[in-house]
């Protein structure tokens, strides 16, 4: 049963040629520096020519956590609002931003992770294929098949959907590969389109570089040797990149290394850490690849111009422990995880990581290209904005208007001056609250705090990195922060 309050969407006065297109590609568990146009040395060229053509947000946020930022995404609610805040699960009380759509008029696809229990096929899209749950093998997510070594996994029996199917287990054929699956039914779904005058929504959710460590040897290959110069010499570069490609001015200081001097490490243990990172890049990289056949399919149809993409991540790089079976790391049969000081490397400026409140676990990059609807070229976007603002900016594009009197209020607001240069102004404080973590902003002013330490106040004008904590300066700031959060939390958790 779908789980939804009933809203009527009507049409706003909007020419139906006017209506983009939009493909939103979502990351899992990548860092804010990966791509190439964020400053990494992983080889992305396909995302960076999309930023090259449109615009690239440097304080674009999502919650920190998975499930509840894809519910964000989804609904434009808090997690909080719709109960999906403490565990994946069924999105309730409102709609989705599939079901507005279709309900706009538009084709609904999604092809990719959801990370909850219903299936999307029944909550407003037409097409879905992909992992309902949280995470897999990339290789096998289902039973050991004839002749190859037993995959490596975290829990048995994760549930897929095809359409209106759910598999559990699902045991594809020999030479599959998340991304590329995901990608190759994204593809079908989009060929569909092609004799339809409706414009279609595209959700094609990777569950990319998130863990197992796992990819095609010929891309690692490609990363042989890369990392050996350790975590200091990468994050260096890394930071160097980012002032040269003006993602940050001078006032702002890296935050401090969360990892070990590389040279006080055996030369066995560099090498694994090493072998780490070249299997991580080698993930972003063939995610990036995936990224390019659907740019190459968007020209084939004649759609690129008229198309909205939207690239972002769920939460900031990962720092969680999973060690799973045997075998080297990247193969079907070891389950690793990329650990805390490559995520440190990951994050590059910011502090911390997934599950933390603080900008290394909540701050994404966010590409936004749409050749005939955004003028500026390779511009950079300063705002603040949030996953939460999608499905309102999707709504603003798509011509529907939303039901202002819906109990659960849409918690973001449309992104559409952002991306057509006009004056923006956020009406409200953003919030977030996962684990241990919380947090609040309001303009320049943001207060952080994890688990029982006392809440911190930093001024993101000047320090985007969180180095200097200004609570004892600033106590009414503060107090007045921490009083919002409060009102904040009673109000989207009321039970």
């Amino acid at each position: 049963m779908i789980r939804v309050a009933l809203l009527v969407f009507c049409l706003a006065p909007v020419l139906a040629q006017d209506r983009p297109n939009v493909v939103l590609i979502l990351a899992d568990d990548m860092g804010f520096s990966d791509i190439g146009c964020y400053g990494g040395e992983i080889a992305t060229p396909h995302l960076d020519a999309l930023a090259a053509g449109g615009l690239r947000f440097t304080q674009m946020y999502n919650t920190s956590k998975c499930f509840t930022s894809r519910a964000c995404l989804l609904t434009g609610r808090y997690a909080q609002q719709v109960q999906m805040e403490r565990g994946p699960g069924q999105i309730q009380g409102a709609p989705t931003v599939g079901e507005m759509l279709r309900e706009g008029g538009y084709h609904t696809f999604w092809s990719g992770k959801h990370h909850g229990t219903e299936n999307p096929y029944e909550r407003g899209f037409d097409r879905y294929y992909g992992l309902r749950d949280g995470a897999c093998n990339y290789f096998n997510p289902g039973k050991q098949r004839e002749g190859e070594p037993a995959p490596a996994q975290k829990r048995k029996n994760r549930a897929w959907c095809i359409d209106g199917e759910t598999l559990q287990p699902y045991s594809p054929g020999a030479g599959f590969y998340t991304t590329d699956a995901f990608t190759d039914h994204a593809l079908g779904f989009l060929e569909t389109t092609r004799e339809s005058d409706k414009p279609f929504f595209l959700y094609l959710a990777y569950n990319a570089p998130h863990d197992p460590l796992m990819a095609w040897p010929e891309d690692i290959a490609k990363y042989a040797g890369r990392y050996d110069a350790g975590w200091e010499a990468i994050r260096a570069a890394r930071w160097e990149r980012q002032r040269e490609l003006g993602l940050f001015g001078a006032e702002v200081l890296p935050s401090e290394p969360e990892y070990p001097d590389w040279s006080s490490w055996s030369e066995e243990k560099r090498a694994q850490e090493a072998r780490r990172m070249e299997v991580y890049a080698a993930m972003v990289d063939s995610l990036d690849q995936n990224v390019g056949r659907v740019v190459a399919k968007l020209l084939e149809l004649g759609v690129y111009e008229d198309t909205l993409i939207l690239f972002a991540s769920d939460n900031g790089g990962s720092a969680e422990a999973v060690r799973i079976g045997e075998g080297e790391i990247g193969s079907m049969t070891r389950w690793s995880s990329v650990l805390g000081r490559w995520a440190n490397v990951s994050n590059t400026p910011f502090r911390k990581y997934k599950n933390y409140s603080h900008e290394g676990g909540i701050c994404t990059p966010l590409v936004a290209h749409w050749p005939k609807g955004i003028e500026a070229r390779g511009a950079i976007v300063r705002e603040p904005a949030h996953l939460v603002d999608l499905f309102p900016t999707l709504a603003d594009l798509g011509g529907v208007e939303l039901d202002s009197a819906h109990p659960v209020p849409v918690a973001g607001q449309s992104l559409r001056p952002l991306l057509t240069g006009e004056a923006f102004t956020r009406r409200a404080p953003l919030a977030w609250q996962w684990g241990g973590g919380k947090a609040i902003r309001d303009g320049r002013w943001k207060a952080v705090k994890w688990q029982d330490e006392d809440w911190a106040l930093h001024d993101l004008s000047t320090d985007r990195t969180e180095r200097r904590d200004l609570a004892a300066q600033q106590p009414e700031e503060l107090a007045r922060l921490v009083s919002a959060w409060e009102a904040w939390s009673a109000r989207v958790a009321p039970r």
